[in-house]
């Protein structure tokens, strides 16, 4: 787990990002909690969630210097057009075979991208996907046109899913997860990307199996944090309550216990980092 820090470089910097907000109100209520500790500068709302408009009333009104909010492409628990709702195998398979209908996924984009805008008052600051869709074959290329016809002007910046090195994964089965959700799409987003001027988080950290106790998932963060870079993403997914309905509902409610524990604090210090919307990262690189 130890990695080698120079006690006289300066604070690396990176983002703790909360996916999944608006899905039910027990993850809404563990981002707010999560916020007043200072533990999260990123909130990836899921606008056709259940408890997106409730829950956007009061995110609306957290200030950007503290936490960025950003769209979290959904094709695959709640698109608002439900005949694009698919299984994330489908999607792969569609997605690689071609099969997917450009012109509807633009109208989904525009949707969820307006959904965004009503509640919230402005333009996401960035924009994600749920379960990575946003790096697929049509679905990137629709939406970095969607976002050239809608933001040229002030672009959001674009999750990558860049894979960290090996020394942020606690073992071979996640490193290889992370490696495999970075080989479905990041290379081919990642240049389009630049291209397009849209900037992006260095690596994702974050990536497991959502199994295992907080014990468990305690020794991840402190892995992924010792080995984080300077810009990296580090994605969760906690909440206070869930339904039985949610998939990783166990998980979620380990993930918040870490990420509200007080060692949190102390495992920061310890890797030498600091917590930064990312927009302020980007803007002053460390070279």
């Amino acid at each position: 787990m130890s990695v080698g820090i120079d006690a006289h470089a300066p604070l690396r910097r990176i983002s703790v990002c909360v996916d999944d907000f608006g899905l039910h109100d027990g993850i809404n209520q563990a981002v707010f909690a999560l916020l007043a500790m200072g533990r999260v500068q990123a909130v990836s709302a899921m606008v056709g969630g259940v408890a997106w408009k409730q829950g956007a009333r009061e995110l609306r009104g957290i200030d950007a210097q503290q936490a960025e909010v950003g769209l979290h492409l959904d094709l695959t628990e709640c698109p608002l057009h439900p005949k694009l709702r698919f299984t994330h195998r489908q999607l792969l398979v569609r997605a690689s075979l071609r099969q997917l209908d450009a012109q509807a996924l633009e109208a989904e984009f525009h949707a969820q991208l307006d959904a965004f805008e009503l509640a919230m008052g402005r333009a996401p600051v960035y924009v994600d996907g749920h379960q990575h869709v946003h790096q697929l074959p049509i679905i990137r290329d629709v939406l970095l046109r969607v976002i050239q016809q809608r933001y040229a002007q002030a672009m959001p910046w674009l999750r990558s899913t860049r894979s960290a090195p090996q020394a942020a994964h606690l073992d071979r089965r996640t490193q290889l997860k992370s490696h495999i959700i970075a080989v479905l799409g990041h290379h081919a987003i990642s240049t389009r990307a630049r291209a397009l001027g849209l900037q992006q988080n260095r690596h994702l950290l974050g990536v497991y199996e959502f199994s295992g106790d907080a014990q468990g998932y305690g020794k991840r963060m402190q892995c992924w944090l010792a080995a984080a870079a300077d810009g990296d993403v580090l994605m969760c997914h906690p909440a206070l309550t869930a339904p039985a309905s949610d998939a990783i509902a166990a998980a979620r409610q380990v993930e918040y216990a870490v990420l509200s524990a007080a060692a949190f604090d102390t495992w920061l210090a310890a890797a030498k980092l600091r917590l930064l919307p990312m927009r302020q990262i980007l803007a002053s690189p460390q070279r």
